[in-house]
């Protein structure tokens, strides 16, 4: 089997676009989260919270003719993908050809906003708000389609509209298309952008936060105080590559991706199932060849939902002994769906090079319906990683697990 290695990385976040903003902000103990009073008019849903990416625009710098199947979603994968592209050494005519260049990327949806013009044709007959382009922003492989048609890709393309597992399975099908000789490089992770229709559907479950006059106390991701979760949006781009590939010409290596698993439960749209949860992670360990314990830290997927806290934390403790560190990073950023596992992707291979985990935000008391295992709390905890897992579980039983290796 080829090595896929990590030569590029990119994104969009509500704490800023590259690490070093985004770490200032984890150490001044700064999170994404806020009110937001342009909700208030939605007098349906009760949380008025949510991570925000502010002032990002892409309109005075991509041709309009490319923009115009462009919503916001698709917005933020093209850029991402262009700062990975661009930290790779892959941009420009240096751009691999020959349809060795392959996508997979993923979001939810597409944009909200495009539906409405589908909406008032049902509902009242008119069109006057359709056009050309309205079903390619509102798609949900829209954001791959984009990326695709800005950057002239021809290899394949992969889609993986896949809920809160989008991003981790767009890296981890693309992935095995390199090790299967289907591609040298693949362009991989998650977009989304936030939407009151987004929060209205974890509404409808009781499962947002309405801790609306505190943002800065929730989410509270395995805490007992919890009261659920914060959309958030962004885009997390990561670029693979066979390693004798990047090798030949001079690429800059990150890591190594050794690890993916994914299974579904086929038992319950919204409820995890721990017991297939576990299957994942050991999915992973199996394809990377490891033991349990030579993974030094889990980013785990920690929504801050009860269900969902406790059942990843049995899975995980299960897999990987109650030792385990773990952290998650959506008490800072929130839950930005379909982006989340590219995003703490991304972020996990920084920290894991710079040697220092960040511990999640909010956490100050464990809930004890949760498994023991070694959560990081209160300060950032210095830790010499060789190898870490990401793990993101999303709705309709679709599990994941990645595994990265530092590379030496």
């Amino acid at each position: 089997m080829r090595r896929v290695m990590v030569t590029g990385m990119g994104g969009v976040t509500a704490l800023g676009e590259d690490w070093p903003t985004i770490r200032g902000h984890l150490a001044a103990g700064h999170t994404a989260i806020r009110a937001m009073p342009e909700w208030e008019r939605f007098s349906g849903v009760n949380t008025r919270l949510a991570a925000p990416v502010t002032d990002f625009s892409v309109e005075d710098k991509y041709p309009r003719k490319s923009l115009r199947t462009m919503g916001r979603v698709a917005q933020l994968a093209v850029y991402a993908a262009e700062r990975a592209l661009t930290d790779a050494g892959l941009c420009g005519d240096k751009v691999v050809s020959g349809g060795r260049l392959g996508i997979a990327f993923g979001s939810s949806f597409g944009s909200p906003e495009s539906v409405l013009g589908f909406y008032e044709l049902k509902h009242s007959g008119a069109s006057k708000h359709l056009n050309a382009t309205n079903y390619i922003r509102m798609m949900s492989h829209t954001a791959l389609v984009n990326v695709g048609l800005f950057f002239g890709v021809t290899g394949r393309l992969i889609p993986t509209s896949s809920a809160c597992t989008s991003g981790s399975q767009g890296i981890g099908f693309a992935y095995e298309a390199i090790r299967l000789n289907r591609a040298d490089v693949m362009i991989a992770g998650g977009a989304e952008e936030l939407d009151i229709t987004d929060s209205a559907v974890f509404d409808t479950l009781f499962a947002t936060s309405v801790k609306n006059d505190t943002p800065s106390t929730t989410p509270r991701p395995f805490d007992r105080a919890r009261d659920g979760l914060v959309i958030g949006e962004g885009a997390g781009v990561l670029i693979l590559e066979e390693y004798e590939h990047a090798l030949a010409r001079g690429a800059s290596i990150v890591g190594e991706l050794v690890g993916f698993g994914t299974n579904s439960d086929g038992d319950h749209v919204t409820q995890s199932n721990p017991e297939t949860m576990q299957l994942a992670l050991r999915l992973a360990l199996d394809d990377a060849g490891l033991p349990p314990e030579a993974i030094g830290l889990v980013n785990g997927h920690g929504t801050a939902t009860e269900w969902g806290d406790i059942a990843e934390s049995k899975a995980t403790a299960q897999v990987l002994g109650p030792r385990a560190p773990i952290h998650t990073l959506k008490g800072h950023f929130g839950h930005s769906l379909g982006a989340c596992g590219a995003i703490e992707s991304w972020l996990g291979l920084e920290m894991m090079r710079e040697g220092v985990f960040w511990p999640t935000a909010n956490l100050d008391n464990v809930d004890p319906r949760c498994a023991e295992l070694d959560y990081i709390v209160g300060e950032p905890r210095r830790l010499n990683v060789e190898y870490f897992m990401n793990n993101n579980f999303a709705f309709g039983g679709i599990n994941t697990s990645l595994i990265f290796r530092r590379f030496m």
